[in-house]
């Protein structure tokens, strides 16, 4: 019987999952757009038809998660708060738009579950006014992840 020894396996293991990342992460892009990028995400999902809104405002949120997770990280308190502001509203356009889009429900479910794990890791970071904006806003995300797997579940 060949035996493998257990460092050996434990390094394999570790390359592979380095080698080859789960397929989620190479859908999500952490990186964040310029102003122009931004603008033309917002236009897009604004005038996007309705079974496509929820998902096009869940990457501008997760978009918005990320430019505020730069800014709360550079010490810019005050373009941090807007962007929060801004993030807490795509939140609750979301959760108006999410009867509307049953065909990209597990991929809007998969972006917002890393988005809400993004603003987990900020809420370190932020002062408390943001920290109470970040707090409002994991609340309304956890309560759309809920209501996200009860229709994934459905469908």
């Amino acid at each position: 019987m060949n035996f493998i020894p257990r460092p050996i396996c434990m390094l394999s293991a570790l390359v592979f999952v380095l080698l080859f990342p789960p397929p989620c992460s190479a859908v999500i892009d952490d990186s964040v757009p310029d102003a122009q990028t931004l603008a033309k995400l917002e236009l897009r999902a604004q005038q996007a038809k309705p079974r496509e809104q929820c998902f096009l405002y869940a990457e501008l949120l997760h978009t918005m998660t990320e430019l505020a997770g730069r800014q709360i990280l550079e010490g810019n308190a005050e373009e941090a708060s807007a962007t929060l502001k801004k993030v807490e509203h795509y939140a609750q356009l979301i959760h108006l738009r999410l009867a509307d889009d049953p065909k990209r429900l597990k991929s809007t479910e998969m972006l917002l579950q890393h988005t809400t794990y993004r603003l987990q890791e900020y809420l370190h970071s932020a002062s408390g006014d943001d920290r109470a904006t970040l707090q409002n806003v994991l609340v309304q995300l956890n309560r759309i992840e809920d209501e996200l797997l009860i229709s994934v579940f459905r469908h």
